[in-house]
């Protein structure tokens, strides 16, 4: 069953949750932000929206509720909810603007209904330092992005792009009811826009709580030749991949704080693979499985030409924008007790989706109940090699440890773009799917609806 379940949503991808489902009782959850662009933008433009549908009655009347979590906060997707299913059984989720305050906000459900929602509660990130002078020195003040909620032997970790543009993190010892500031996780000189662009990973779905991992580019791709590396946080430490560990957490302000290239390399800008050569790596998805395995997905250029540059011009002007770039999908698999990844080329992902931002495309997401199924969203048919005219969403399943691949579409002629696709946790007995369909012309202006796809396993 598919059906759209709101006609105004969006999101990015360095949140997560994004979605969630409760299987008892088969209760989707999906955060997203309503576009100045989009359906009613007038006056919705910038909400913090939830989603909360009713799996069972997809499609029909009334099995869709909205709550606005914050009515007009900002017009930008990088604003969408990070999702949190507390031990009491209420909901927390937790979110903030664009590098346009210094805030991360949360909310916890009032019992176990996520429509009903407490008071917003926010931490301020200012607070860290004693002076103006202080805060300009070690790069605070710059806005805080991103919420991503992980738990490490039962203290919730937070992880958000703030101190320096950096991943610095919160802890919680109550399941998010109070946050403290946890440490600066890495930090490196500016280059461009922010520093590195992180995805996590953890384990707490299948009962073990004892590490998380990430992959993290150095820089933004746009302004630097990234990238992919990975390391976990276990013990008090954070380790490379073979186990070695690097350095201690709970790094304050002031202290000596590691760098992307003392992790354990995944992605290196220069790779080869597919007879290309692949550059400017981003990360897309990460999950943990039950047995360990790791698997990441990425996206890179293919012989790319166009190069670095921090000179930005402004967003609309003719003199930034560049031709089409090739992208390529890549995964990555790291098996328990290695410490080498495995990478290998997935699929095309086509040109970028805009000219002003050289490294966005459609995406791809990690079916987080079985480490050999994905989704992938392209302009380029896995199946043929042939351009589409929008966006098609493909499932794609391999049965030789990635040797090969059997595509299935999703979604076919479409009339609009189908990007972002969330393969959402929660509910082993189903596949449940979240994307938006529609036009993207920047991360502040869409005009897209969500869309849920709900099948049996």
């Amino acid at each position: 069953m598919t059906a759209a379940i709101s006609d105004n949503g969006g999101w990015c991808w360095f949140q997560d949750e994004r979605a969630l489902v409760d299987a008892t009782t088969g209760t989707l959850l999906v955060g997203a932000v309503a576009s100045r662009g989009g359906a009613g933008g007038d006056r919705r433009g910038g909400d913090v929206d939830l989603h909360v549908v009713d799996l069972d009655r997809l499609g029909e009347a009334g099995a869709a509720t909205t709550v606005t979590l914050h009515p007009g906060l900002e017009s930008d997707d990088h604003d969408n909810p990070a999702l949190w299913r507390r031990a009491d059984g209420r909901w927390l989720t937790v979110f903030s603007r664009h590098k346009s305050d210094d805030l991360t906000r949360w909310r916890i459900s009032e019992g176990e209904d996520p429509t009903v929602w407490g008071p917003e509660q926010s931490f301020d990130w200012r607070t860290l330092f004693e002076t103006p002078e202080q805060a300009e020195a070690l790069g605070g003040g710059r806005g805080v992005t991103y919420q991503n909620l992980h738990q490490l032997d039962g203290v919730l970790h937070c992880f958000v792009r703030a101190i320096n543009d950096d991943p610095c993190y919160l802890v919680s010892h109550d399941d998010g009811g109070t946050w403290q500031f946890g440490g600066r996780l890495l930090t490196r000189e500016k280059v461009g826009y922010v520093n590195g662009y992180a995805r996590y990973a953890s384990g707490a779905r299948f009962g073990t709580d004892d590490r998380i991992d990430l992959i993290i580019t150095e820089h933004h791709p746009r302004d630097y030749a990234t990238s992919i590396w990975h390391g976990y946080l276990a013990g008090g430490r954070l380790h490379r991949a073979d186990g070695t560990a690097v350095g201690e957490l709970g790094r304050g302000l002031t202290d000596p704080t590691l760098r992307a290239e003392d992790l354990t390399p995944v992605l290196g800008n220069g790779s080869a693979a597919g007879g290309a050569t692949l550059t400017h790596a981003w990360t897309t998805d990460l999950r943990r499985f039950a047995d360990g395995t790791l698997v990441a997905l990425m996206t890179a250029r293919a012989d790319d030409t166009a190069g670095t540059s921090t000179a930005r011009h402004a967003w609309d002007a003719p003199t930034h924008e560049v031709d089409p770039i090739d992208h390529r999908f890549v995964r990555a698999v790291l098996r328990p007790g290695s410490g080498r990844w495995e990478v290998a080329e997935l699929a095309e992902a086509g040109p970028q989706l805009f000219p002003h931002e050289e490294d966005y495309t459609g995406l791809a997401t990690i079916d987080p109940d079985d480490p050999h199924a994905l989704w992938i969203s392209t302009v380029v048919d896995p199946r043929t090699g042939a351009t589409l005219a929008h966006h098609e969403i493909f499932h794609g399943v391999t049965r030789d440890a990635g040797a090969s691949w059997t595509w299935t579409p999703v979604t076919e002629d479409s009339t609009a773009d189908n990007m972002r696709p969330i393969a959402v946790p929660g509910d082993p007995s189903r596949s449940v799917l979240v994307w938006y369909r529609g036009s993207l012309n920047t991360s502040q202006d869409y005009d897209a609806e969500v869309v849920v796809q709900v099948r049996p396993r």
